[in-house]
Parts: C-alpha cells; structure tokens; sequence
C-alpha cells in the first residue's frame, strides 16, 4: 500500500502552475522511495516534503546549508552542514535522499564524495536534479545536468548507477514551460485579473500538455527532470 501524500504544493491538482513537473516527480519518487530504508539523510532537505513517502526509514536526519539564495524560515532542518564536510562519521547511513540541491552545489564532486563517504558499503542514494527550468533561488544556481554528464560525475565519485529515469517528455516540458513563463513573468503584473484567469489558464494548459504529450512521438531529449537511483560500491 502506497503512503498518504497530501502536501499539495508538492502534489498539485491541475490548475497549479507547476502541475506537470511536481506531479511527475512525485510520481518517479514514490515508484523509487521503497528502495531507501534504515538510518536516512534528506540532504538539503527544506521543509522535508517528501518524508511520508519513506516508510522504510527507521531514522530520518535532515540536512541543508544555511546560506543565500531561500530562506529556511519554517522549514525543518535538523543539521545545517558548511557547505564542505558533513559532520557524521564515514558509513553513517543506509540511504540519502538528495531532491533537486546539486543544481545549486558548487563544489559537486566534493559534495558527492562526502555524500559517498557517510553512506554504507551498498547503501541506496535517490537523486533528482532539474535539467529544462528556470534559473531559482539565486545567487546559487550552478548547474543543469544531462542524463550521461550526471551518470559520469557520480561513478567518478564512488557510486553505481542502478536505474535512471526522466520524468516527462518534450512535448510535456515545452507546456510546463510556457505555463512557468506566464506563472513567473506575466501574471504578476496583473494583481486582480491575473488572480482569476490563472487558475483557468494553468488548467486548460496542464491538460492539454498532458493529452498533446501522448498524442505526438515520445521524445525525450527534452525533459524536466532527471531521476537516479545509486547505490554505493562494495
């Protein structure tokens, strides 16, 4: 039986305008979450919006760093690290979640080897990084990764790639990019009217985004994001 999920920002009805990329990543976590079990660290964990999901874990850190780009007002961190090191011994957990933060790590590879370093001998990592979106949170956004450019960096960094997935198809991100376009650039500057017709407007193009996606070639040289399962070697 799959675990309740009703943080709607994370699983947004239709008329949300980040419909199509968050109900797509959460479809790709749920289908990956029963692999992670034990001893886990949400790394760069926010407001942990996914905890629910991992209903193997037995213990469940979050971890972030507090620097600029968010703010961490009301979000549940547990562990702040300095951007280098992690403060945990070497094989310290079974699983580490890590949910769209290596685009905003500057240092990755150092990053992934204290990632490797912490993680048991086998252990599960689950990794989500955005490729096609917006530059956010800023001034730390460093990066955009391709399915084979990301496989690289984490087998150069001690880890197997066990199965890798992207979450949406050409045709889908071209209508969430639109959607993110008006969302982000044109709503805004109509207050009142931009209140009432978004809704509308973000409905009509969720669905058709969804329908044009299955109706034309499934391509997926261009998608949203890029989902990773690793493990770290024996």
């Amino acid at each position: 039986m799959r675990p309740e999920f009703r943080n709607r920002d994370f699983n947004p009805g239709l008329s949300h305008p980040l419909h199509i990329i968050r109900k797509r990543l959460l479809q790709a976590i749920v289908k990956y979450a029963p692999e992670l079990r034990g001893r886990m660290m949400d790394f760069g964990c926010g407001t942990k919006p996914y905890k629910p999901l991992f209903t193997n874990a037995t213990e469940y850190i979050g971890v972030d760093f507090e620097g600029e780009g968010h703010s961490h007002k009301n979000e549940s961190i547990d562990i702040f690290y300095d951007g280098r090191s992690l403060p945990f011994p070497d094989n310290s957990f079974d699983s580490i979640l890590a949910t769209e933060v290596f685009e905003h790590i500057f240092n990755l590879e150092e990053i992934l080897e204290e990632l490797c370093r912490v993680l048991k001998p086998g252990g599960k990592m689950l990794v989500t990084v955005p490729f096609a979106w917006h530059e956010h949170e800023m001034p730390n956004d460093f990066g955009r990764y391709t399915s084979l450019g990301l496989q690289s960096l984490l087998e150069r960094r001690g880890f197997r790639v066990d199965k890798m997935e992207k979450t949406s198809n050409y045709v889908e991100t071209i209508f969430q990019l639109w959607g993110l376009y008006w969302y982000i650039h044109i709503f805004p500057r109509f207050p009142i009217g931009g209140g009432i017709a978004a809704p509308v407007f973000h409905f009509t193009n969720n669905v058709w985004g969804k329908l044009m996606g299955k109706a034309f070639p499934k391509k997926t040289d261009l998608f949203l994001n890029l989902v990773i399962l690793t493990s770290k070697g024996r």
